[in-house]
């Protein structure tokens, strides 16, 4: 059975985490990556603030071929990497065993992956590729996907996913809460009311699919 884990990385232990390296920048997120051990071309989001010569700095790395705007919005911009892969060992031993990258955010002090592995016998053989490489990883939680039907993202609906999300980075399960219902609502465009039913419904989905186990 395939097993799903969530690990955490310094950017500085390895290649795109460095080249990537936004001090100011609250998040970048990788949008698509398949790593193929040649040139890879990942599209990834750079939220709000980003620092004046982000695409410079990128481009001066070796394994670095262009970088470029694909969209800007309000608050993020999406860009594309024409970047040779072959170089960053965590992503070769992603590779090497056969694992399917599902999620990447990245900020200053930390990235974290969810990765999905065919079995725990590639996933171990996968952390010690890093161990010998000399990557230091935190393993967060490791799990089985327990519906087939769920997809990679445990049975969350796109409006689902996304409120979920942006409640997370606006800080909204902060304790303090970073932010209300009703500023939350205000940037999904509804109303406070449905916010609330959407939330709870992620919430609900994403425990029955990444949290119980079937009997």
């Amino acid at each position: 059975m395939s097993v799903i884990t969530e690990v955490r990385i310094s950017p500085d232990d390895f290649e795109l985490g460095q080249i990537l390296k936004v001090e100011q920048a609250s998040a970048i997120e990788l949008e698509t990556l398949v790593p193929s051990g040649d040139v890879t071309a990942p599209l990834f989001w750079v939220y709000e603030p980003m620092e004046d010569g982000f695409l410079d700095t990128v481009e001066r790395y070796p394994t670095v071929n262009s970088v470029t705007e694909v969209d800007v919005f309000e608050d993020r911009t999406l860009f594309r990497l024409d970047w040779d892969a072959s170089q960053d060992h965590f992503f070769q031993c992603i590779l090497d065993h056969e694992g399917q990258i599902l999620s990447a955010t990245g900020t200053p002090d930390k990235w974290d992956f969810e990765i999905r592995f065919s079995s725990r016998e590639d996933l171990s053989q996968y952390q010690d590729c890093c161990e010998n490489a000399h990557i230091s990883l935190d393993i967060l939680c490791v799990f089985n996907p327990t519906d087939p039907e769920a997809g990679p993202w445990y049975g969350l609906s796109e409006p689902q996913r996304e409120a979920l999300t942006l409640a997370i980075r606006m800080g909204y399960y902060d304790i303090p809460r970073g932010c209300t219902t009703e500023e939350l609502a205000d940037k999904l465009g509804i109303s406070d009311q449905a916010a609330t039913e959407r939330l709870r419904r992620a919430i609900g989905a994403f425990g029955r699919h990444a949290l119980l186990t079937p009997e």
